[in-house]
């Protein structure tokens, strides 16, 4: 036995440094543990019980117990002394509980008490004795504790003796049948223990053979000995004594009055520990599942011997609080089943997992509408008949006839997310009056940690779906250029975050690619980052150069509040200059992965100051590039680590996208588990990757026209040879149309004298009409005599895409014609394709 709550090897005492009694270990004090069936004989017999009681195994079990353990009754109101011995009172009576009565199948609740026995060669040997009762299926009723009280007085003084509670502990014990029961009642008979803690000190029980009794100011078990507790205990044995000797009723009366108050005093008291134990297991996270495990393993075995938890339907979807009361069409999740049955029992008929209504002349549905718990201390046969017939394709009498039930509801605000049906087996004591409202406290917790995971669950639900909805759809090959992305979650509270990554398609076949990070987590940043995402369109849009996109994304999040700070990388490519214009706001930098050697780089770029900082101004620098290079831009949770410097996330993302892999998917795979593995990321990351493939000169075509009318045929007539040098003949009637308009509205608003027509083949053909006049040309409704107005409507139809932007010197009009798959298909690198003949 160890002194005070001490979590040490069982092996070695932690108890102070005193002479050790004879036939013990220091810190050690040797514990008998008897098992009593419901006959009164010994069905286990410890090898402490041989060393205290004297009789071998092999003569205890089987025998009568009160034949083994020849104690006379229980010592009553002595004290210890200072040398640490019992002293007999001045009437020579023992009163108090006594452990033969226990002994002969008499104990109906745990008792403990002190006792006195001869010893041939000890003499008179002071006990401490424990008894607790066993209930369920087998054939063990009684498990008794007791040790040698010089033994453990011998180590602690008299002080200790007036001030510490002693208990029961084990520790380690040889093996005897009805151990498996044993180890699921221990939470009972130790109501401090789990049942995982149960499970690990009896396999130690049964291992090695030594048992020990722990003494503990922290431990709290149903009954202790009535040495070193309050003096309400003392006055009660006085009472006791009084009444059996008083002739008069009042005092009988008085002192079974005093008796039964001091056992209400006792059951409350350790209902109200449970509950607060109970109450500081649950709610250690906010992960619904999780929560309603904590809660089925506090109840089971300690409270009861099954608990089945079933939550409503929108509380497990995360849709927000449930509308209205339930009815009989309510679907019900049973979200778990913790029993103590043998396994398997109730896995067939009531699975985990399933969804159903419930009947409404049930006790389960009054439970549910009403929201009160409710008690049946006994199903009878024709009732628990009566409730099974209720429920279609399964017989659920076998689970419930004979048992005690009570139905708890699981409420928060008046509302009823759920309920709890609580089940004790028939050789148990029945459920209470005192059990329903201990019950429906625990419910009442449980209820409202429940609530908690349930609007944190619903809330990540709204958070991610905005999210979600947020982030782009990118098209995995644009012009020049192929993509791809990857986000991922944080593993924190609040993992919604407001990291985002963009492609945007430009003028001129270029691309632009954005990635930022809002600072913070939750609705808060998923918001402002779709905020600065549309802006970062609209803006880009317009063809807007990078370092005054920035500067204007800075002024707009300066004007929608203080509180808005994120940091953001803007990139345009041109597959035709085959050049990155590059701009950044405080984000961590890009990698740029060179084709000709396979060597990575940082760019090294203006670091420039978060947006929504103001008045910092920002610049842009160009990059050459080659045809198959690859970008790799992220955000910093996928590179930085809490306690390591940026610098080795930076170092190892420009090695692991150095890497070569089959596709560009398997390459941003690749980057994820590389730098995951490093462990310790809590943030969301933003992943974008593309390759440069650039277009090659051969697939780019490019003349000026004369600001004359006239010149709308000669466009024409160059597109068709294009298109017949490339093998687009059969694009080249719609693009000869569309071409024409074009160029027609072009020559008429222009304010120079030319405008530039352009072919792009790619996958698509992409065609731009560029002029001096800024302002924009819009779609009209044009009447069927109307002379104007058509050409827009024309292009919508018949074009793919197609749009208008503003340029540095006026503005260009686009539209792209879908290419059949062998027109459109061209070698990767660039070239020409080689025509049959050519």
């Amino acid at each position: 036995m160890e002194r005070g709550p001490s979590h040490g090897d069982d092996r070695v005492g932690a108890a102070p440094q005193v002479p050790a009694p004879r036939d013990t270990v220091p810190g050690r004090i040797p514990l008998a543990v008897v098992v009593v069936d419901a006959d009164g004989r010994v069905s286990h017999w410890s090898t402490g019980a041989r060393k205290l009681f004297g009789p071998a195994r092999e003569e205890a079990v089987g025998a009568p117990a009160v034949d083994l353990m020849p104690v006379s009754g229980a010592l009553g109101e002595q004290e210890w002394t200072a040398r640490g011995r019992y002293e007999e009172p001045a009437d020579g009576r023992c009163d108090g509980p006594d452990l033969e009565a226990s002994l002969g199948g008499q104990a109906a609740y745990p008792t403990a008490g002190r006792a006195r026995m001869a010893d041939v060669e000890r003499g008179t040997v002071d006990l401490l004795w424990w008894a607790y009762p066993l209930v369920g299926p087998g054939a063990e009723r009684l498990l008794v504790l007791a040790a040698d009280a010089d033994q453990l007085h011998g180590r602690g003084g008299a002080d200790d003796a007036e001030n510490e509670r002693f208990a029961p502990g084990f520790a380690l014990h040889t093996d005897f049948e009805g151990s498996e029961v044993l180890a699921a009642q221990l939470p009972q008979i130790l109501p401090s223990m789990s049942p995982q803690e149960s499970a690990r000190i009896v396999s130690q029980v049964l291992e090695l053979g030594y048992p020990v009794l722990e003494i503990s100011q922290q431990e709290r078990f149903p009954v202790t000995p009535d040495w070193g507790v309050p003096r309400r205990v003392e006055r009660r044995a006085r009472l006791l004594r009084a009444a059996s000797g008083a002739a008069d009723a009042r005092a009988a009366a008085e002192a079974a009055a005093e008796l039964e108050s001091d056992l209400e005093y006792a059951a409350v008291r350790e209902r109200l520990e449970f509950l607060n134990e109970v109450s500081g297991r649950i709610g250690s996270s906010l992960d619904l599942a999780h929560t309603i495990q904590e809660v089925s393993e506090a109840v089971v075995p300690r409270f009861t011997d099954v608990a089945g938890t079933y939550l409503r339907e929108q509380v497990i979807a995360g849709e927000g609080f449930p509308d209205g009361p339930p009815d009989a069409t309510t679907l019900w999740h049973r979200v778990a089943v913790e029993h103590n049955d043998e396994p398997g029992r109730w896995d067939d008929v009531v699975p985990v997992g399933e969804s159903m209504p419930f009947p409404v002349h049930t006790p389960f549905f009054q439970c549910m509408t009403t929201g009160e718990p409710v008690l049946i201390p006994r199903i009878s046969e024709e009732l628990g008949n009566a409730i099974a017939a209720q429920f279609e394709k399964r017989d659920i009498s076998p689970l419930i006839n004979r048992r005690s039930l009570l139905v708890v509801p699981l409420k928060a605000r008046n509302v009823v997310l759920g309920f709890m049906i609580l089940l004790r087996h028939p050789e148990r004591m029945e459920f209470n009056d005192m059990d329903r409202v201990t019950g429906a406290e625990l419910a009442a917790r449980a209820g409202l940690v429940l609530d908690n995971a349930r609007m944190y669950t619903y809330q990540e639900n709204v958070a991610e779906t905005l999210q979600d909805s947020m982030l782009p759809r990118i098209e995995p090959r644009m012009a020049g250029c192929d993509t791809a992305t990857r986000y991922l979650p944080g593993t924190r509270l609040g993992r919604v975050g407001g990291d985002w990554f963009d492609t945007i398609k430009l003028p001129g076949s270029r691309t632009a690619f954005v990635v930022g990070d809002v600072m913070g987590h939750g609705l808060n940043s998923a918001a402002m980052m779709g905020q600065l995402r549309t802006a970062v369109q609209t803006m880009a849009a317009i063809d807007m150069h990078p370092a005054q996109l920035l500067r204007s994304l800075d002024d707009l999040a300066q004007r929608l509040g203080d509180n808005y700070l994120a940091t953001c990388l803007y990139a345009v490519y041109d597959p035709i200059g085959r050049r990155l214009v590059i701009s950044n706001a405080g984000h961590i930098p890009p990698v740029l992965v060179r084709a000709v050697d396979g060597r990575s780089e940082l760019l090294d770029l203006p670091t420039g100051a978060p947006i929504g900082v103001g008045g910092v101004p920002f610049e842009a620098v160009t990059v050459p590039v080659a045809a198959g290079d690859r970008l790799v831009l992220c955000t910093d949770g996928l590179v930085e680590v809490r306690g390591e410097d940026i610098g080795v996330g930076l170092a190892a993302l420009a090695e692991s996208a150095a890497h070569p892999a089959a596709s560009m998917d398997d390459a941003c795979d690749a980057i994820i588990r590389a730098l995951n593995v490093r462990g310790g990321r809590k943030d969301d990351v933003a992943l974008l990757m593309a390759r440069l493939n650039g277009i090659a000169p051969a697939d780019v075509a490019e003349w000026r026209l004369a600001t004359d009318a006239r010149e709308a045929g000669r466009a024409r007539r160059l597109v068709r040879g294009r298109l017949a040098q490339w093998g687009l003949e059969a694009a080249s009637e719609t693009a000869e149309l569309l071409v024409s308009e074009v160029v027609t509205n072009a020559v008429r608003h222009a304010h120079t004298q030319h405008v530039v027509l352009r072919l792009v083949r790619t996958d698509a053909l992409l065609c731009e009409v560029s002029d001096d006049d800024h302002i924009l040309p819009q779609m009209l409704s044009a009447a069927d005599d109307d002379e104007f107005g058509r050409g827009l409507r024309v292009v919508s139809r018949l074009a793919r895409e197609w749009g208008t932007s503003r340029t540095a010197t006026g503005k260009t009009v686009w539209f792209e014609q879908s290419l059949s798959r062998t027109a459109s298909a061209w070698p990767r690198d660039g070239r020409a394709p080689v025509r049959d003949g050519a």
